[in-house]
């Protein structure tokens, strides 16, 4: 039995486990990499196995850096069916068809704007060659076809001598922890089990990450595995102090992820107004896909835990307080470009790095009335990681823009668990695994995690390991 790690190793996105056993074949996720242009240009290579010869694959949860390459992956010749919770099939079909749409709409602006430059330059490029789509919408729909809904708590078994159970991540809706048995060919199993991205307890909405009895092998996250988040209180104190200092001459853009993220924020806000700490304000959700994922959300109420169940049937009260407008037309998002005060603008996407945000960015940057949230990871190489790190002028839409809005960083809205949740839910598991694999990380975050681990009062026996990219591990 082998594991081999073409993605997610010593960096956050891009997850993409091959696991080998008794001849069969299959992938824990097929994620697209996120971040700078040097890392997405990575997503264009060949994959580094057949994806012919891949049996299934079971998807953790529907986040693109975790599915973005399935169509492409079926495109090149998977065939076989794709397992995740129903939820995530449902979200799945959101994000995959929105991310075709966001690359065809980007080669078509990019064209058109390498013909301008052409012009211009007499045949000479001003920058860097357009990449074409990864996949089409056409691509998209062949894919979804493959996939199958799997209910949490529910064993199954996607091939001869493997068996798989979902547990609940309680990451974003949907999200899972796979539980694998493996036939290892001599009468007895070895048990795999991969967290997939795990949720930080004590959360809204989404009920806690589901602990893990046992493990032979252990596939952990580790995004937040060299810090602590702050805690909620504190952060929903930032939050509120934020807000209502900005809107009474200004606008609050918060870059959120359209799929849990934005979910989670306007519950927060949903909570604040009802204790009466918002003044009345007007909230703009200006994502199509974040539209479709609200729409998800509420059809899955069975997955909220007891707080957001209480608190959803009083949010009648608070309407008058909140005014959330969601807005998925073209035209609605460009008449928000004239509103100068009063509003909170949530937009894709959560790195800034694409979509409707950046119009919002680039028309609230320069401002030093506004203020900008950052509410979750900001990847190497991206627009939202260069405003966390303080840089004063980026470039913005073929704009240099001088940042004078205030930026404020909000980790405590972090969806994934911090260290101490980590090592929390790791230390549930009655004995610990003989194998750790720490992945899902930076490389500082992942070493700070398998340090943390190797200290753990009986994990001295434990094998813990920061993978390389594409290295191979016996298992």
């Amino acid at each position: 039995m082998h594991i081999t790690f073409h993605g997610a190793a010593r960096q956050v996105t891009g997850s993409c486990f091959l696991v080998q056993a008794q001849g069969c074949r299959f992938l824990i996720d097929c994620g697209m990499v996120q971040g700078s242009r040097e890392a997405r240009e990575r997503n264009y290579r060949p994959f580094p196995f057949d994806p012919r010869r891949i049996d299934f694959v079971l998807l953790t949860h529907a986040h693109i850096d975790h599915c973005g390459l399935l169509p492409r992956l079926a495109e090149h010749g998977f065939a076989g069916p794709v397992y995740a919770t129903p939820a995530t099939v449902d979200l799945a079909d959101v994000l995959l068809k929105d991310s075709a749409h966001i690359q065809e709409v980007e080669f078509d602006r990019a064209q058109k704007r390498d013909a301008k430059s052409r012009e211009r330059g007499k045949g000479r490029r001003s920058h860097a060659p357009v990449l074409p789509p990864l996949y089409t919408q056409r691509d998209v729909e062949r894919c979804l076809q493959q996939m199958r809904g799997v209910a949490y708590d529910e064993e199954f078994s996607p091939a001869e001598g493997v068996r798989v159970r979902f547990r609940d991540a309680g990451h974003i809706l949907g999200s899972a922890i796979a539980e694998i048995w493996l036939a290892d060919g001599q009468g007895g199993t070895r048990k795999l089990v991969a967290s997939g991205d795990l949720g930080q307890p004590g959360r809204p909405i989404l009920r806690d990450p589901t602990p893990i009895d046992a493990a032979d092998v252990l596939l952990i996250e580790s995004t937040y595995g060299d810090r602590l988040h702050k805690d909620m209180p504190a952060t929903l104190d930032e939050l509120v102090d934020v807000v209502n200092r900005t809107v009474a001459r200004g606008n609050v853009v918060i870059p959120a992820f359209s799929v849990g993220r934005t979910q989670e924020i306007l519950y927060h806000f949903l909570q604040q107004a009802a204790c009466g700490r918002l003044a009345p304000l007007d909230i703009f959700v200006d994502s199509p896909m974040a539209v479709a994922a609200t729409e998800i959300t509420a059809r899955h109420f069975e997955l909220f835990d007891q707080e957001a169940r209480e608190l959803l049937a009083r949010a009648r009260h608070s309407s008058q307080l909140l005014r959330v407008h969601f807005i998925s037309d073209v035209q609605d998002s460009i008449r928000l470009n004239r509103v100068q005060s009063g509003a909170v603008i949530i937009s894709a996407s959560g790195m800034c790095d694409a979509g409707r945000v950046l119009h919002h960015l680039h028309n609230n940057l320069g401002r030093r009335e506004c203020a900008v949230i950052i509410a979750g990871f900001q990847a190497e190489g991206t627009l939202g990681r260069r405003l966390v790190d303080g840089d004063r002028l980026v470039r913005l839409l073929g704009d240099d823009i001088e940042v004078r809005a205030s930026v404020h960083t909000l980790g405590g809205f972090s969806a994934h668990a911090d260290q101490k949740a980590l090592l929390d839910w790791a230390r549930a598991m009655r004995q610990p695994p003989r194998q750790a694999f720490v992945v899902h990380g930076e490389a500082a975050a992942s070493q700070a995690l398998a340090a943390a681990l190797r200290l753990e009062p009986g994990w001295n026996a434990c094998e813990v390991t920061v993978p390389q990219e594409g290295a191979m591990h016996p298992i």
